[in-house]
Formats: structure tokens, C-alpha cells, sequence
């Protein structure tokens, strides 16, 4: 039975539970949705350009997921 992913941080000082649910939860969500579309692009692109296409794959790791999960305190 497949579920719900749940992203759990904890030992963060962003609020007084000192854990994070929502905001690892959907910047994971947002970083797979990103993912799905621009790792294809990234691929194409770097038959071409290599660096670009290395940083296009790399955007959902390195800008979505962090300024997801550091939006949201919870």
C-alpha cells in the first residue's frame, strides 16, 4: 500500500518544536514535481551544452527544495 510521503526534520530551530513536517514534506513534492520536468530538459540539453544541462538538473535540488522547506516554519 503505497502513501502519503512524509518528510520529517528535526533539531531545527526554525519554531519552538524544534521539528519540521509541512516544509520538508512539500518542498519534497515541489522538488519531484520540478524534477519530472526539467531532468528530461536538463538531459537534452546537455547532449549540447554540458554545463548548462548539469545545471539544469540540478535546479530542483539546489533552489526549489531549499526555498520550499525554508518557507515554510512548520
Amino acid at each position: 500500500m503505497a502513501g502519503i510521503p512524509v518528510c520529517i526534520q528535526c533539531g531545527t530551530t526554525a519554531n519552538p518544536c524544534r521539528c519540521k513536517v509541512v516544509g520538508p514534506t512539500l518542498g519534497f513534492l515541489a522538488f519531484a514535481a520540478a524534477a519530472i520536468v526539467e531532468w528530461p530538459v536538463g538531459a537534452f540539453v546537455y547532449l549540447f551544452r554540458h554545463r548548462s544541462g548539469r545545471r539544469i538538473m540540478a535546479h530542483p535540488a539546489t533552489v526549489i527544495y531549499p526555498s520550499v522547506t525554508t518557507a515554510i516554519p512548520i
